[in-house]
């Protein structure tokens, strides 16, 4: 595809989505001022045409889309998904060692009668929310305590969930001195050999290491529009073409949607989104997901131990290898 048939379906998405919202506003003054049954049943056919518009316009977007939409401010978040989802949360803070990164939410909980912990990014609506969860970028501390939580779970038995959505590990100076490489290195090493069950589901962005630190998974999930990839599309096309304006194009190469990860075996399932998106109704989004949370942990619960560890080292042992065309 040539750079102007880009810019022309970039135009043409543009002009759909407002044509979505300018007739999602319509429908709303109509319901405020519908006062007859004939006018409340017109209503409700032009929200019934509303919904199936945004369903044709969300089910053919490209990856660059998809990406806008995994970091919408509205998505929800893992707090959110905690809300929804987990009963008697008690947040734990702190790696025992440096301090508290609130990037990074750790806790013991109930998801649906069984006990678990949980683990997710937190990025903040506001720019005062963003600021303190720094953007949703954790730092070394932040990785540590979500180690310590991983750790205190396997000791009690219990199976860890993890929510990942963050653009990536804080690239900070003072990240580094405190060993920002090591500390994802050593999450990374110690979920590989974590003797209870993981489920990691990515619910807006994966970023490169700073998301992997929590996706070891023996199943890793991701929710229909989010992306998972080694780095962002603005990154890419800045080192490949030294043009950031070239992220839709390097968005297409990453192959960073849940169907291109799919096939290529790195997640385990897509777990489809309410028309328009999980952030317009993040009631459905979470009974979509807890379904496929509560099915994987019920298949992982009775494993014995080594067997679970054993299909964990197998699953990411086979990413990577590529049979060669015999012809």
């Amino acid at each position: 595809m040539c750079a102007a048939q880009k810019e022309k379906k970039g135009v043409t998405t543009i002009y759909r989505q407002r044509e979505i919202e300018r007739l999602e506003k319509d429908v709303e003054e109509l319901r405020r001022l519908a006062s007859t049954e004939d006018s409340e049943a017109e209503v409700e056919r032009l929200k019934r045409e509303v919904l199936e518009l945004r369903r044709e316009f969300y089910t053919h977007l490209g990856p660059w889309q998809r990406a806008q939409i995994a970091r919408h401010p509205q998505r929800p978040y893992t707090l959110d998904w905690i809300n929804l989802m987990i009963t008697d949360f008690i947040e734990l803070h702190g790696d025992r060692g440096f301090g508290d990164d609130k990037a990074l939410i750790t806790g013991l909980g109930k998801f649906r009668g069984r006990s678990v912990a949980v683990i997710g990014h937190q990025k903040g609506r506001d720019t005062k929310q963003r600021v303190v969860r720094n953007f949703g970028q954790p730092k070394p501390e932040g990785y540590r305590k979500a180690l310590r939580v991983m750790q205190l779970a396997a000791k009690f038995g219990r199976p860890i969930l993890t929510f990942i959505d963050t653009p990536g590990a804080y690239p900070g100076i003072d990240a580094e001195e405190r060993g920002q490489a090591e500390a994802i290195a050593h999450n990374i090493e110690t979920m590989a050999a974590l003797e209870t069950p993981l489920v990691a589901a990515v619910i807006g962005e994966g970023g490169s290491g700073g998301a992997l630190a929590i996706a070891v998974g023996d199943r890793v999930l991701m929710l229909e529009n989010a992306v998972y990839s080694v780095i962002s599309p603005e990154g890419c096309a800045a080192i490949l073409w030294r043009d950031s304006s070239q992220k839709e194009r390097a968005a297409e190469a990453l192959k960073l949607t849940a169907p291109d990860l799919l096939a290529l075996g790195l997640i385990d399932e897509i777990v489809p989104e309410p028309p328009g998106g999980a952030h317009a109704d993040a009631d459905a989004a979470a009974v979509a997901l807890g379904a496929a949370l509560e099915r994987h942990l019920a298949e992982l619960a009775g494993m014995p131990v080594e067997r679970l560890k054993a299909r964990r080292a197998e699953k990411y042992l086979r990413m990577g290898r590529f049979e060669e065309d015999p012809a």
